[in-house]
């Protein structure tokens, strides 16, 4: 690991006290990191003057040359700074929003005679965009209600008065169909184009109920003038309108504009759901998944989504509901926490989201990483071990020994809650004398998990280990020492009564004798011991068959590993040839070999 530059810890002690933004710089002038802080001097000097737990952490900081700051006057412009800042420079070591998709828009072009149209690119100067639309069926609803209430132009003609009054154009083919009014040859005037607009943004701004109010009015008018033929088209669109709304979920009438956000914390990674509710309807719903690059809070992990889901979707309520109160405040925003009523419905709806999008977003990385996956059965085992993820990687163990000689374990590994032999493993115990399962338990856990952390390699969702307490105390041991207690699921089964103990539960766990939970676990459990089993007739085998061969004066170990390789056993070796044993390991030691064992006397 690199040195810290020595004059870093001291130019940070003459840092402001004030709020602000700092930035991490490299050897290279490369931004690393930028932060915001309520006292730029505490925080920045924070980073030098204590041991970071988190090895990323230490990273950074080994890579600091130099640092760069801005004050600023209060805590909310510093989280805004800080946003647009990451947003600029995407430093390595910030939190990463990932959001594979490009979501549609619906664009209002700015010209004559203004066109409405999907699009995934917001590159047309002037012209309004409104979304994104995570809701294809939304987006497809909200257009074809736009269509079915207003006869717009959708063709690329360029409709300035000029060109309408010089009769440039003819009337197609739209027009014929009723889905064009022809502004192209003066039958709708721009005022009447634009009021039409105007109403398409009241739609795309959630603003339904005035548009309601505003077409009743207009309708009542024209009845009351005899119009009643522009009545019933009027009233056509009230329709409509109603229809749609129907489609939309309705949380509370009393709700007009505000956002909700939930959230869940995992080990690498956060997940934030988000709701834009106006007037009582719900008009966007929208997931985010945050990669983290340090062990960030979850103040700053939401305050980040909440800064860059509300400039996404444009959005501009006032009062944000969020599962805590985070440690910044936003400016010019009321955040609630909500104890009871429709607004705390509103966050468990929101957390319902949360965690099925969790889910969904783990099965797809399962899938993504292990084929196809036995939802069913692993959920069943999920369930019934309150494991916290869907366990499609299982490894077991076994330990065995005689009497503390020749001790070994196994490792079998099942995929999708079937045996997949080429991850099986066998330990020779290294580090350990005598009869003692728990040690060797512990140093075979410790030895796996180790290397595959090093390999940067999938670990499994569950860990089981053939035993009891005793057992699964020193797995957990293990796992607690490698960092990882917690992050993988782990249970122990003990042989006599088939019970399973789980960490911090005193009370073991009994499955139906018949469940298919209990039958794959034992399944794994008898196959470690199995192949663990095998493991060690061989170890015993060799070393019996090795200490024969020691007793021959003028057969060294060298020569011993020859025969071994070769012949695999004594009768191998007694039986094989002169010619064959000369060509292995020479003629004067092959006539020791035949003297030894009584051959050609």
């Amino acid at each position: 690991m690199e040195q810290i530059n020595k004059n870093i810890p001291n130019i940070a002690g003459n840092f402001p006290t004030k709020p602000g933004v700092y930035k991490f710089i490299d050897k290279n002038g490369k931004i690393i990191y930028i932060g915001k802080a309520k006292n730029l001097k505490k925080r920045i000097s924070s980073y030098f003057s204590k041991k970071h737990l988190d090895s990323k952490t230490r990273i950074l900081v080994s890579k600091i040359e130099t640092i760069d700051y801005v004050a600023v006057d209060s805590e909310s412009d510093a989280l805004l700074l800080e946003n647009n800042l990451i947003k600029e420079y995407q430093p390595k070591y910030n939190i990463l929003l990932k959001d594979d998709k490009t979501y549609p828009w619906i664009c209002i072009t700015n010209e004559p005679f203004t066109k409405v149209y999907k699009t995934r690119q917001k590159n047309n100067k002037g012209s309004q965009y409104f979304g994104p639309y995570s809701s294809g069926y939304f987006l497809k609803t909200i257009l074809e209600l736009i269509k079915q209430l207003f006869p717009l132009r959708n063709c690329n003609l360029n409709l300035t008065n000029q060109n309408i009054l010089k009769n440039k154009f003819k009337t197609c083919l739209e027009f014929d169909i009723g889905n064009c009014l022809a502004p192209c040859v003066g039958l709708q005037s721009t005022s009447n184009y634009n009021d039409s607009i105007n109403q398409i943004v009241k739609i795309l701004k959630g603003d339904i109920k005035n548009l309601k109010v505003s077409l009743k009015q207009k309708m009542l008018l024209l009845s009351s003038e005899l119009k009643f033929e522009e009545a019933q088209e009027v009233k056509n669109k009230l329709l409509a309108l109603e229809n749609f709304q129907s489609k939309s979920v309705i949380v509370s009438p009393t709700i007009s504009n505000i956002d909700v956000f939930s959230f869940i914390n995992d080990t690498d990674t956060a997940y934030v759901n988000y709701l834009k509710i106006v007037n009582g309807a719900i008009i966007q719903t929208h997931n985010i998944l945050l990669k983290k690059a340090l062990n960030e809070s979850s103040s700053d992990l939401i305050l980040h989504a909440v800064q860059r889901t509300r400039e996404m979707f444009l959005s501009t309520s006032k009062e944000i509901i969020l599962p805590f109160v985070p440690e910044y405040n936003l400016q010019d925003v009321k955040i609630l926490v909500p104890k009871r009523g429709e607004k705390l419905k509103l966050l468990e709806l929101s957390q319902k989201n949360v965690k099925q999008f969790r889910h969904d977003s783990l099965l797809n990385q399962l899938k993504a990483d292990y084929g196809k996956v036995n939802v069913r059965l692993l959920a069943e085992v999920q369930h019934a071990l309150r494991l916290p993820d869907l366990p499609v990687h299982i490894e077991c163990f076994d330990n065995s020994n005689i009497q503390g000689s020749f001790a070994v374990a196994s490792c079998v590994v099942f995929i999708n809650a079937k045996p997949n032999k080429k991850d099986y493993r066998h330990f020779n115990i290294k580090t350990v004398s005598g009869p003692d399962d728990f040690a060797s338990m512990s140093e075979i856990i410790e030895r796996r998990y180790k290397r595959l952390i090093e390999e940067k390699a999938h670990l499994p969702q569950l860990i089981i280990v053939d035993g009891g307490k005793g057992q699964l105390s020193a797995a957990l041991s293990a796992l607690n020492k490698l960092g990882i207690a917690g992050k993988v699921g782990l249970i122990s089964i003990a042989k006599k009564l088939e019970e399973i103990f789980i960490p911090n539960d005193t009370l073991p766990l009994y499955l139906d004798k018949r469940s298919e939970v209990l039958k794959l676990i034992q399944q794994m459990r008898d196959e470690a011991h199995r192949f663990g089993i095998t493991f060690h007739r061989n170890e015993r085998s060799k070393a019996f068959i090795h200490s024969e061969l020691q007793n021959i004066d003028g057969i060294g170990n060298k020569t011993i590993e020859l025969l071994l390789k070769e012949f695999k056993s004594i009768e191998n070796i007694k039986n094989a040839s002169a010619n064959e044993l000369e060509k292995l390991i020479g003629k004067s030691k092959t006539r020791i070999l035949q003297k030894y064992f009584g051959i050609g006397e």
